[in-house]
């Protein structure tokens, strides 16, 4: 129900099951021989071959288990690379401002410094500065990150110029692929001018995501960069030719050969059922959805960025003003969207005070009309607010979300009606979700952990 901002989270067909629960497939082990695992390594060899044409490179390595992990095996490879060519002091990453949240964190994994580039007005990448960082520190620079669409929700035109900079510069590009589903059939990083990507099978590629994983993060690359991805762990099969791993020599990042092989199949299943016309559509729905909720809320919540007045496959929806002026926060939308039933978005990232939205292609039209207007009746219950109707502690926005033992319970000692809380629009009671527990102190949760598991004497033998 219009799920996280940005981490794409799509519909998982049953289809896309029917190989990855076979038991043929499901039962193998990882470090099972070579002759055991024909069938797999054909399997995986199709999803690499693929994911590479999609994406405009020559291989890809299926082994990290995660974005960040992708990211970490991309800027190793760029390293030995490096290093290799005798530039080894190259050791500065930049990452814009608007890149994704884990390059930086990534890059100092990798053991490079890190080195912000400034954001424009529209919040795009300011060039004049990376033009003013190259000039200085162009010797040192071993890469960009880029994330395209960028994190802020939009098509950067210059997008070309600034890997033409970095290229005249020695250094290498980094396109990150978090935001593939706005590009899958429409246009390949790799003719960008993207030496390397990491791409998330549990986002575009349909792979469930959320409650911990697992997740599958490979990573493509063009071919000077090949020989250092990784190879298998020891103990595993050698490839043989023709395998997906075949000439990587790079140091290993899993425990296993090909990361989470388990759920690939799905991955592959989802790419089987769609060509590249089809992805096209699939992405053109994503752009079209993101857009459409865009100009519809453009009078309640506007969006913070855009390019021509359109955002990519997300839009930022900008409260800052509003909160400055009624006091409501963001995070008080966030919270009041649960009540009409809808996982909230990302909250305050990229920005502080917004929220950001990917509907994906998966939402029918009636899904994103009742979000707006879900969130035209929020700006309604706001102006309340902000006419002095009601405080914002007593406001049902403060006080939300709303359980079930609240709005059933003996008491009532809000200003507000019980239907106001739990069901705000028509139609609500005959499909009611209710939040288990009520509004929760998120700041003081993060800084105070509590253990729940129990403490090491309870495994304490009597005998001991």
């Amino acid at each position: 129900r219009i799920p996280l901002g940005s981490c794409t989270l799509k519909l998982n067909a049953a289809v896309e099951s029917a190989a990855w629960l076979d038991p043929a497939l499901a039962g193998i082990h990882p470090y099972a021989p070579a002759s055991q695992t024909a069938g797999w390594r054909t399997l995986l060899g199709q999803l690499s071959e693929r994911l590479a044409a999609l994406t405009g490179y020559d291989r890809v390595s299926l082994q990290p288990a995660s974005g960040a992990q992708g990211e970490l095996t991309g800027l190793l490879a760029i390293k030995h690379y490096l290093a290799a060519q005798g530039q080894g002091q190259r050791d500065l990453v930049l990452v814009p401002a608007s890149a994704h949240g884990t390059n930086a964190a990534s890059a100092a994994g990798a053991g490079f410094s890190v080195k912000v580039v400034k954001t424009a007005q529209d919040g795009s990448i300011d060039v004049d500065h990376l033009r003013e960082l190259l000039a200085e520190l162009g010797e040192r620079v071993a890469a960009i990150m880029l994330t395209y669409p960028s994190t802020h929700g939009v098509f950067e035109p210059q997008v070309t110029e600034v890997t033409r900079l970095v290229h005249e510069a020695g250094g290498q590009v980094y396109i990150d692929g978090a935001n593939l589903n706005a590009l899958a059939g429409l246009l390949r990083p790799g003719d960008l001018g993207g030496d390397c990507s990491h791409l998330n099978l549990h986002k575009t590629f349909a792979i469930p995501h959320g409650g911990g994983g697992p997740g599958v993060g490979p990573v493509a690359v063009k071919s000077h960069l090949a020989p250092y991805l990784p190879a298998g762990p020891e103990g595993s099969a050698a490839p043989e030719e023709g395998d997906p791993d075949a000439g990587f020599a790079g140091p290993p990042v899993m425990g296993t050969r090909f990361g989470s092989a388990g759920v690939m199949p799905l991955a592959w299943a989802y790419l089987a059922l769609l060509d590249d016309a089809d992805l096209r559509e699939v992405t053109l729905s994503a752009i079209a959805s993101a857009n459409y909720l865009s100009r519809q809320l453009a009078d309640s919540f506007p969006t913070l960025y855009t390019h021509d007045d359109f955002v990519a496959h997300e839009c930022i929806l900008d409260l800052r003003e509003l909160t400055r002026q009624t006091g409501v926060t963001a995070e008080d939308v966030a919270k009041r969207l649960i009540d009409y039933g809808f996982h909230a978005p990302t909250l305050s990232f990229p920005v502080a005070g917004t929220l950001m939205v990917e509907p994906t292609e998966s939402e029918p039209l009636a899904e994103l009309d009742r979000f707006i207007a879900a969130m035209r009746a929020i700006r309604a219950e706001i102006d309340e607010v902000a006419a002095g109707t009601v405080s914002i502690e007593d406001s049902v926005l403060r006080r939300s979300p709303h359980t079930l033992a609240q709005v059933a319970g003996q008491e009532w000692d809000r200003p507000y009606t019980r239907t106001q809380a739990a069901f705000p629009l028509p139609g609500m009671e005959t499909d009611k979700y209710f939040a288990p527990v009520a509004r929760i102190d998120n700041a003081w949760g993060d800084r105070n952990l509590t253990c729940t598991c129990p403490a090491p004497t309870a495994f304490e033998s009597e005998n001991e």
